[in-house]
């Protein structure tokens, strides 16, 4: 795996993530068993905030640093689905996830540990298996999210659908 040497942040955060839609990995690029490239993302309060306010979460442990210290996390943490950014924010504008037409089929997530603010996340994302079925192509694929401690935050398999 390929890593950028620095993370980026909330300043740096590309929010266009059809950017350079042309360029992403067609069917023919997806290589089973390959590991695709990632990049650090450094977790802001700002980045946590942002996407909890999107999904409609107003949890005080998203917002709130002297409640959340109150709690078994004794600080600010992230909703569990942010991975879900994490896909996009980790990935370069290449990567096969990011690829227009793709749909999602269906995941499963495995939430290890709660991401906070300060924290890097990096991606370990693979495409596992092609399949073709009654015309369609789909992509069976892993992820592993890790912070700055080589920790396992959050890990998934999940099935899409591809543009041929």
């Amino acid at each position: 795996m390929s890593e950028t040497s620095s993370a980026f942040s909330a300043e740096d955060f590309d929010y266009d993530f059809w950017k350079d839609a042309e360029k992403r990995a067609g069917w023919d690029d997806l290589e089973p068993g390959e590991v695709v490239e990632s990049r650090p993302v450094t977790i802001t309060a700002d980045i946590i905030q942002r996407y909890a306010r999107s999904i409609g979460d107003m949890n005080p442990l998203y917002f709130d640093e002297e409640y959340a210290k109150t709690t078994r996390f004794g600080g600010l943490i992230s909703p569990p689905s942010i991975h879900a950014l994490f896909l996009f924010a980790c990935t370069t504008h290449d990567h096969f996830m990011r690829t227009p037409g793709t749909v999602n089929m269906g995941q499963n997530w495995w939430i290890q540990h709660p991401v906070r603010p300060g924290d890097t996340i990096t991606l370990t994302a693979r495409c596992l298996d092609k399949v073709i079925r009654k015309g369609n192509t789909f992509a069976i694929h892993d992820n592993v999210f890790r912070n700055q401690h080589d920790t396992v935050v959050c890990s998934g398999r999940g099935w899409t659908m591809r543009p041929y």
